[in-house]
């Protein structure tokens, strides 16, 4: 209740005290708003072609390409005709697992 007294208030009429106490309502209201949209939307990396492949892993072309062909990362990637897309984290867990 008192918060909510505070907010009608005007700010030239608060004490400092009570500008505090607002102003600390704000910033936790905030930091738990974050990190809930935080937790809510998972960011994905993709990386795209065999340069992609390649730049991920720090190898050459040639290299990229024989880690493709061998299937180690297959789950990983998506492939329509020649357009490669390659979920880069799943890439590293299944790289790192053979």
């Amino acid at each position: 209740m008192y918060l909510n007294e505070l907010k009608e208030k005007p700010v030239w009429q608060m004490t400092g005290q009570e500008l505090l106490d607002l102003l600390k309502e704000i910033a936790m209201n905030e930091s738990t708003h974050s990190k809930k949209q935080s937790n809510e939307l998972p960011t994905k990396r993709y990386v795209y072609g065999i340069a992609g492949i390649a730049k991920l892993f720090s190898c050459s072309i040639s290299t990229a390409n024989k880690i493709k062909k061998d299937g180690k990362i297959k789950r990983a990637i998506l492939q329509y005709g020649r357009k490669i897309i390659v979920d880069a984290d799943l890439a590293l867990e299944l790289f790192a697992k053979k």
